[in-house]
């Protein structure tokens, strides 16, 4: 069988790889270009670092400071027209998932014309569009290496699943140094995202030997570090190699896919605006519990992977401690049940079927190694409930 295998061009990872941004646009071809950014970014200094080497090179650039967390297809079109009307050949994201996935969807816009919808699943994104340089200030939604971009549709509030190789960023630049001032919150939510991706992809329908190896490296870096970097915010190892992990697990779930953790995810980001990594840590115990039977080795070798277990062979002791450690993650890292967040019972109740119409429409479900029926997504809903 033949595997069909997406990456950046270019990937700086490692400390101060920041300052390889200059030589990596001209890599690129690139010499005008416009930094996709949020107001995060500029308090905290992050957009000067970026402005002051651009300048240093006499780079002039343009700059769109405005992007916003789970991004719609209202947000970006004051961008898409600024990226049109000032002729840039390339776009700089700097930020999180929100602000890369911004980017991308505004390069295909400006290159292309159309609407968000005219490009969600089961299109395919093949056409080539403005350069993007990802620059992730998180570890863990894995965008600066995937061909994915999530755009909600400011009508109906669908979370817009967009894929294809033309979204695939042309570089990566994955420099750790930009996590050190990450709220714990932050880092806890977008740590289990990047776990989540490394388990997903590895039980995938879909995954193929190349996305094994990099969700297997990921689960590894990202599970003995993930409550470290919360708790410990200066310990530089474990900052670097969450990094590291988050952006193979992007890698592995690009290649891939997800399965049924996004698909029930996305629904509950939308209609109760429960920031991503937080929904699928509210999920991910139940879900993977759910799942097991699909891929009972598969699971195991999960357990194996993040240094709970010695011996996978023994798939209850191993999907048993898998499920344990998904949960202790949780309660270590203070993730609410959705009745903690605050979301109303009834209403919540009142848009199950909804929800669950919307994840099976998603098309992750369809990736998971027991893929559901809508009333079991409804009874999952259910059981997460608290």
């Amino acid at each position: 069988m033949v595997n069909s295998i997406v990456l950046p061009k270019i990937m700086q990872i490692g400390a101060n790889a920041l300052n390889l941004l200059p030589d990596t646009l001209a890599s690129l071809g690139c010499r005008l270009p416009c930094i996709i950014t949020d107001r995060t970014m500029l308090e905290l200094g992050y957009v000067a670092k970026v402005e002051a080497l651009l300048s240093q090179q006499h780079i002039k650039f343009g700059l769109f400071a405005d992007t916003m967390p789970e991004p719609n297809d209202t947000s970006i079109l004051a961008a898409v027209e600024m990226v049109k009307t000032g002729q840039y050949d390339c776009l700089i994201a700097l930020g999180g998932g929100s602000a890369i996935d911004s980017a991308k969807a505004i390069a295909l816009l400006a290159s292309h014309g159309g609407k968000m919808s005219d490009y969600k699943v089961p299109y395919q994104v093949t056409e080539i569009s403005l350069p993007v340089v990802a620059i992730p200030t998180t570890a863990g939604t894995g965008s600066e290496a995937t061909k994915v971009t999530v755009i909600s549709d400011s009508a109906t509030d669908e979370k817009m699943l967009c894929m294809g190789t033309g979204l695939i960023p042309s570089a990566a630049i994955i420099d750790y140094q930009f996590t050190l001032s990450l709220p714990k919150r932050i880092a806890a939510d977008t740590g289990i995202d990047a776990l989540t991706h490394a388990i997903e992809a590895y039980v995938s329908q879909k995954s193929n030997p190349f996305s094994d190896q990099q969700a297997i490296a990921a689960m590894k870096l990202i599970a003995p570090n993930l409550i470290k970097v919360c708790q410990q915010p200066n310990n530089l190892e474990a900052k670097e190699a969450m990094m590291l992990g988050a952006t193979l697990a992007g890698i592995a779930f690009s290649n891939a896919s997800v399965g049924l953790v996004h698909g029930m995810s996305r629904p509950i980001g939308v209609h109760f605006h429960v920031p991503h990594g937080m929904s699928n840590a509210m999920l991910l115990p139940t879900i993977t519990e759910y799942s097991l039977s699909g891929a009972p080795r598969k699971y195991a070798e999960c357990a194996k992977h993040m240094g709970l277990v010695s011996d996978s062979e023994d798939h209850t002791s191993a999907h048993q401690a898998l499920i344990n450690e998904l949960k202790h993650i949780n309660q270590t890292l203070e993730v609410p049940t959705l009745a903690e967040f605050g979301v109303v019972k009834t209403e919540y109740e009142g848009l199950l079927m909804n929800m669950a119409e919307q994840a099976l429409a998603s098309g992750s479900p369809n990736n998971n190694p027991k893929v559901p029926v809508l009333s079991d997504i409804i009874k999952l809903y259910k059981k997460v409930w608290a």
